[in-house]
């Protein structure tokens, strides 16, 4: 069963990379972000894409050569979201307001990471889910986390993203694991 769950996995090394691909998609994670702002990002996306892509939607910043199947952006860039759509990737820009949802969606978006969610806040996530198109799929990112994916599914969220949530550099595989498991747990939970 795909979740939609976003793995953020900010800082992760090559060699860390395809442990944690596949303890993310063991406990029903399959889509994974690596960050460029990681070492080595476009090492790590293509180890896992090249070992566990078949299994999980990973991608990133421009990451189309490495295997990258999904670009998930902490912006609204239109021309990114154009040739991320025209090279048949998944796009999923970081927006905040309405005007950058909008443009989004004109562009192609598959989808909008609402970021950093915190800042909108529930009430202001019904207010913009009110205007959005009902299919729009939103995904909140920054401030979310298990305990509160109840209360976001009630506000119109669609998904998450989970950063420091799951992952934070030095933690361990098995410590991924069980944050990982744990999320996806809630989120089913939200599912009945």
């Amino acid at each position: 069963m795909s979740r939609p769950l976003i793995a953020i996995l900010r800082g992760i090394t090559p060699d860390e990379s395809v442990a944690a691909c596949v303890a993310l998609i063991e406990a029903g994670i399959t889509r994974i972000e690596v960050p460029l702002n990681s070492p080595a990002p476009f090492d790590s996306i293509e180890l896992m894409a090249k070992n566990h892509g078949q299994h999980a939607l990973i991608g990133a910043g421009t990451v189309h050569d490495a295997g990258g199947q999904m670009v998930v952006s902490p912006n609204c860039d239109v021309e990114v979201i154009r040739e991320t759509v025209a090279k048949d990737m998944k796009s999923w820009p970081g927006v905040l307001t309405p005007t950058e949802c909008f443009a989004a969606l004109n562009a192609g978006a598959n989808g909008l990471k609402v970021f950093p969610a915190f800042l909108m806040g529930q009430e202001g996530l019904k207010a913009i889910r009110a205007v959005l198109p009902a299919d729009c799929p939103i995904y909140m990112v920054g401030g979310v986390g298990p305990a509160n994916f109840q209360d976001w599914r009630r506000a119109g969220a669609n998904g998450f993203g989970l950063g420091t949530a799951l992952y934070i550099p030095g933690r361990s595989v098995d410590d991924l694991a069980a944050r990982a498991r744990e999320a996806v747990t809630a989120w089913d939970s939200t599912e009945t």
